[in-house]
């Protein structure tokens, strides 16, 4: 019988170092860049290191995505507890380099099954956790200015703002002035203070 293979500690400065190193390949060259050889070269260590703190490239990749998902929860959590929630999180979701790593993870995901299921996990647990703290603004105010539900908005504005920020990523910014205007004009009359 053989024994449970070691791995490396989930707190060890190395794990981090690695999903540093691979979160900032997939920035500058994109997730194809992100390769256990490449890794250990770029760490100054051997792959089979890479491969004492992470199994398989899917079970790093996943750690990348997992640290990502939990500091972009907090910035949400914080975003959802300020004075003006609804454009916190417009603010939080438009910015082009969070655009930029989120397109990696969505081509990614079309590829490597375990990286979709990690995503898709993700999109569904913050969307419900969006969606109430909207609905609070909601409720505090006496309802939608649009008779639009908390999901409808939630919906429509991470999409307005993940749309936006990749096309100025990619230098395309036709009709954002107008789109933004509306958009303004959404979240002031979605403003808790209205």
């Amino acid at each position: 019988m053989t024994s449970p293979r070691r791995m490396g500690t989930e707190q060890s400065e190395m794990r981090h170092r690695l999903l540093d190193i691979a979160e900032r390949l997939m920035a500058e060259e994109g997730y194809a860049a992100v390769g256990v050889r490449r890794l250990a070269r770029e760490a100054d260590v051997t792959p089979a290191l890479v491969h004492y703190y992470y199994r398989t490239l899917d079970d790093l990749l996943v750690a990348v995505f997992r640290r990502r998902a939990e500091n972009d929860f907090a910035r949400q959590t914080e975003a959802l507890n300020s004075k003006d929630p609804v454009r916190a999180l417009w603010e939080l979701w438009s910015r082009p380099a969070e655009a930029a790593v989120t397109v990696e993870f969505l081509a990614l995901a079309n590829h490597r099954e375990a990286v979709r299921v990690e995503l898709a996990a993700y999109a569904e647990r913050h969307r419900a956790f969006q969606v109430t703290a909207l609905e609070k603004v909601y409720a505090a105010r006496g309802g939608s200015p649009y008779d639009m539900s908390a999901t409808d908005a939630v919906v429509l504005l991470t999409a307005v703002s993940r749309s936006l920020a990749q096309e100025q990523a990619m230098g395309v910014s036709a009709g954002h002035g107008d789109i933004l205007a509306v958009v303004e004009r959404f979240i002031r009359e979605n403003t808790a203070g209205g």
